[in-house]
């Protein structure tokens, strides 16, 4: 028996006319074979957005999730638990569980240390299981839940073929099992490129809006020096104006995940080590990293034996070592607190996080709406019976008539630079649809603190901007129906803004009407 739908915490029509669809669909389909993937999709609109982590071998994206979280929790070693599918999810209290391709769930015991890392499979093999899932109390997953995947240029058939089942790129009509992605790279190589046209390569035209590219081993651009991180900057803005990415991506972003993961995660006894390192002679430290072997096991009078800096290496790189000691020796990092602050603003990870905040989790209810609606166009696809007809008609009612949808596909227009606008105009409707962030001051270009009022009037402002641009006798057929796709917007950014009852759109439209020359 299907439920009834319960509408959504927040004032998100969209989300409620999808979920309203799913459960039309679960009426119709009741008892048949499309039953678990529409319960599926139901839930999905009902948990925090899923984003994967993906790329190439070695890529980093064990590394990068460490960082995010905050926490030791993905294996980042060739063990078994690398091969799975794992899937972090905010939870009361540690837990994992391994989801076996037959056989019911079964929760793990931890391994031989009692952490996450070296968690016993409990006899099965990592071919003989589907997924892991971890749950761990967390902030930074309370908002999105995190899968990290095998590499996509994997040896094993087995494990490209798990990834790509999961991100949705395998070739066959399952949808994606994440709503957004993630993706690492070294460079721009061909496969890289291969992966993110699959990736968009749907029913639904999946867009940009959807994917991050990050360079996620950024200080091994600048082959560990203390600038590696500009060097690293100036490469991904040069891909992030390369037409190939504007198209697949949204943007491209520089990380040294190693150094932002060990940042997280700094103890006290390796600050001390890296203080230690910092008091020895500038001659004896450029004499020992020069290479890992050198540096590990070449005599030295600096009182770190040759373990302990194995395994500051390990944790730091070359390029966080020779940063953490250039923080120590100029009295930036005092304490071990400072030095983990300052290394993670170097690392990126900052940016990233906003990013993921501002154009995924901002996002969600449109993500997951997307999501869900490709399931149910696959279901439709697949078992195409008489009564699924209303269910068609509302499908294409919703895809062709939400105004999310229609912020993306402009969004998309303005990335492959078809709009006859000033460039100016791109600039300022990139923003005002939400591409540097959907907040309604970033929107704006407002402070972020303005207080309702100041939101307001200046959606006004930029509604009767745009107002004219759709009435001007030179725009074109494009350029007007760009223009009120933005005029809409800022409709919204103003009732959104609006501190007391408004009549309604006609009231914005007549008060945007006395700004006009």
């Amino acid at each position: 028996m299907t439920r009834p739908p319960r509408p959504s915490a927040g004032p998100s029509p969209l989300l409620d006319a999808v979920r309203a669809l799913v459960y039309r669909a679960e009426q119709v389909y009741e008892g048949g074979p499309a039953m678990p993937e529409l319960h599926a999709a139901a839930r999905r609109l009902d948990e925090p957005l899923r984003v994967a982590i993906a790329g190439r071998i070695k890529a980093g994206k064990s590394t990068l999730l460490n960082a995010l979280v905050g926490q030791e929790l993905a294996a980042t070693d060739a063990g078994e638990c690398t091969r799975i599918v794992t899937w972090y999810r905010d939870g009361h209290a540690y837990r994992v569980v391994a989801y076996p391709h037959s056989g019911p769930p079964r929760p793990l015991p931890p391994g031989p240390s009692g952490g996450v890392l070296d968690v016993s499979l409990d006899g099965l093999r990592a071919d003989q299981v589907d997924r892991l899932v971890v749950d761990w109390p967390s902030a930074a997953l309370s908002r999105m839940t995190l899968v990290d995947t095998p590499g996509m240029d994997s040896l094993s058939t087995e494990l490209s073929r798990r990834a790509e089942s999961t991100l949705g790129t395998d070739g066959e009509d399952e949808p994606a099992e994440v709503d957004a992605v993630v993706y690492l790279m070294r460079h721009v190589h061909g496969s890289d490129v291969r992966f993110l046209e699959t990736f968009r390569n749907d029913p639904a035209e999946r867009r940009p809006i959807n994917t991050i590219a990050v360079l996620g081993r950024a200080d091994e651009v600048g082959h560990g020096r203390v600038d590696a991180l500009e060097s690293a900057a100036r490469v991904a803005a040069r891909y992030q104006q390369d037409p190939r990415l504007q198209a697949l991506c949204q943007m491209v972003l520089p990380v040294a995940g190693l150094l932002a993961a060990t940042a997280a995660t700094l103890r006290e006894e390796e600050f001390r080590g890296i203080t230690t390192l910092a008091q020895a002679g500038e001659a004896e430290l450029e004499r020992l990293l020069v290479t890992a072997a050198r540096f590990t096991g070449a005599e030295t009078d600096i009182a770190v034996d040759p373990a302990r800096r194995a395994a500051l290496l390990d944790r730091f790189g070359f390029f966080g070592l020779r940063l953490s000691v250039r923080l120590v020796q100029n009295g930036v990092a005092t304490t071990a607190a400072a030095l983990s602050r300052e290394l993670s603003a170097r690392a990126g990870l900052g940016p990233l996080r906003d990013a993921l905040t501002g154009r995924f989790a901002d996002r969600a209810d449109v993500l997951k709406a997307r999501s869900a609606l490709l399931a149910v166009e696959a279901v439709l696809q697949r078992w195409p019976v008489p009564a699924a007809a209303s269910l068609r008609h509302e499908y294409e009612r919703i895809t062709a008539g939400a105004h999310e949808f229609a912020e993306i596909r402009l969004l998309d227009t303005l990335r492959t630079g078809a709009l006859m606008l000033t460039d100016l105009e791109k600039t300022d409707a990139y923003r005002l649809l939400g591409g540097d962030g959907a907040a309604p001051a970033t929107r704006l270009a407002v402070d972020p603190h303005s207080p309702p009022d100041e939101l307001r009037s200046a959606a006004i402002a930029v509604l009767a901007q745009w107002q004219r641009r759709a009435e001007h006798p030179s725009s074109t057929r494009d350029v007007r129906e760009a223009a009120r796709v933005l005029v809409r917007t800022c409709e919204e950014l103003v009732l959104g803004a609006q501190p007391y009852p408004c009549a309604g759109a006609a009231d914005i439209r007549h008060a945007a009407e006395r700004m006009l020359p």
